[in-house]
């Protein structure tokens, strides 16, 4: 039957319909203005560069353990409590000494009888991952500083067999992630919504892990904690601009 005028107009118009509601459903849609690029400003470009820091930004130092081996440096079998009593002994003045700050840690070891992360014993459970690079797993150890709230955060090593501890930070802790060849701490901070990011990475020319950044970071939260700024670094400012990638992901044993 032949379509007649009418007819052909309401096939049009059906047709813009539809296409009209695809492209309200599936089309693009702008985003709005694009903020203008600055190029940083340098200041003071008279200013003769320092040659050195004004204070120590604990990158830490390598440490020898001593009296703790392991068959073929295998450090999944060590005693991560031999390893805790090992550092209290190095380290009588913040453990035994007559005003020691962390004595209820060795008060506390005493519990460790039944192993790592049972009952009171203040060390915590052991995580084992190549943070060093050399195909083998490095220790991931922690355990608390009592009687205040830190924790001690530790990873060790082998090398030409002798244990060494590669990086040390006590601080008040709201959670540690492993991601590649870094330990990730996240501390609380006194200004509400925030918290402290520091990031150590393994650095193979140093042997050591450094901290790598040092960030201040916004939770969206609005309570704040009564935990002074951590003395990790001196700076809240991160050292590299780059945001870390963060991954709870790792192995216990």
């Amino acid at each position: 039957m032949p379509l007649t005028p009418a007819r052909t107009l309401l096939g049009v118009a059906l047709l813009l319909s539809s296409a009209a509601a695809c492209g309200d459903t599936g089309g693009l849609r702008g985003a709005g203005p694009t903020a203008t690029a600055m190029s940083p400003d340098r200041l003071w470009p008279d200013l003769t560069p320092a040659a050195s820091p004004a204070w120590d930004y604990d990158d830490g130092e390598a440490e020898t353990v001593r009296g703790l081996t392991a068959p073929g440096d295998d450090i999944h079998e060590l005693d991560p409590v031999a390893v805790v009593r090992a550092e209290i002994a190095q380290h009588p003045d913040s453990y035994t000494g007559t005003k020691a700050p962390y004595y209820e840690t060795t008060r506390r070891m005493a519990d460790c009888d039944e192993g790592a992360a049972k009952g009171r014993c203040p060390v915590l459970k052991p995580y084992y991952r190549d943070l060093t690079g050399d195909g083998r797993d490095d220790l991931t150890l922690g355990f608390r500083l009592l009687p205040g709230n830190q924790t001690a955060v530790r990873v060790y090593t082998f090398a030409s067999g002798r244990l060494v501890r590669v990086m040390s930070n006590d601080d008040a802790v709201a959670g540690v992630e492993l991601a590649g060849r870094s330990v990730i701490i996240r501390s609380p901070s006194d200004i509400a919504g925030y918290e402290y990011r520091f990031q150590w990475t393994w650095d193979p020319d140093q042997r050591l892990m450094l901290l790598t950044h040092d960030e201040l970071l916004r939770t969206g939260g609005t309570k704040g904690s009564a935990s002074k700024r951590p003395s990790a670094s001196p700076s809240s400012s991160s050292s590299s601009s780059a945001s870390p990638a963060v991954s709870s992901s790792a192995s216990g044993r």
